[in-house]
């Protein structure tokens, strides 16, 4: 929960929210839409929006977010995913670099879209890792952090068990991606559908849903 643009975070996880047990059990049970059986290939999800004290934190566009959790109360994660802030007035605390460095060292996955990647890289994980950021700003990045190989190639960028996207569209497709890779067609069809969504791939084509397997 740092102060990031708001749909940086919140578009990636509104996608795995429409793909999760929780909503797709909630669609079967109302009969709106037809998804008979599909909570049982859904993701079984559970969000944490974790801080350093349980203050509210100031997004963008006037939005105020309560954190669920804090950072030494937090249970382990799966996956860490980190939004972009104004990264000329704003750095990440200490105890935020050694949350984000454990996490990685672990293997488990971590996510940035915008400047979060630029943010991220204060912690010294990005170092010597390819990685991407708002594309506007990549030549500031390469001053700002030069032992990250900056680049603006493609919508996101993986290395290893790090994501980092560009701008945050481009984040939402990311996440759209992994949950299309790991996830049946069934399903991201009818969760991407619950948004009116069609993702980008990595170089910013329409791919969903033809070369996906489903029809539209």
């Amino acid at each position: 929960m740092i102060p990031y643009q708001t749909v940086d975070v919140a578009m990636p996880l509104d996608v795995l929210s429409c793909c999760s047990k929780a909503l797709i059990r909630s669609i079967e049970s109302s009969g709106t839409v037809e998804a008979a059986g599909m909570s049982e290939k859904a993701i079984d999800i559970e969000f944490h929006h974790i801080n350093d004290t349980m203050d509210p934190v100031e997004l963008t566009a006037g939005y105020k977010v309560l954190p669920s959790t804090t950072i030494e109360k937090c249970p382990p994660l799966d996956f860490l995913i980190i939004g972009g802030p104004d990264v000329i007035n704003y750095h990440l605390p200490e105890t935020f670099k050694q949350f984000i460095r454990n996490h990685v060292n672990s293997g488990k996955i971590i996510f940035a879209t915008c400047t979060g990647a630029l943010t991220m890289s204060e912690s010294g994980i990005l170092d010597g890792k390819n990685a991407t950021v708002n594309h506007t700003l990549v030549e500031i990045a390469k001053q700002m952090n030069p032992k990250v190989k900056w680049t603006k190639e493609t919508q996101w960028v993986v290395d290893g068990n790090i994501w980092t996207a560009g701008g945050a569209c481009a984040g939402m497709d990311m996440v759209a991606h992994w949950i299309m890779k790991n996830y049946p067609p069934e399903l991201v069809k009818l969760g991407f559908s619950l948004l009116d969504f069609e993702p980008r791939d990595v170089n910013g084509n329409r791919v969903f849903p033809q070369q996906h397997g489903v029809s539209a």
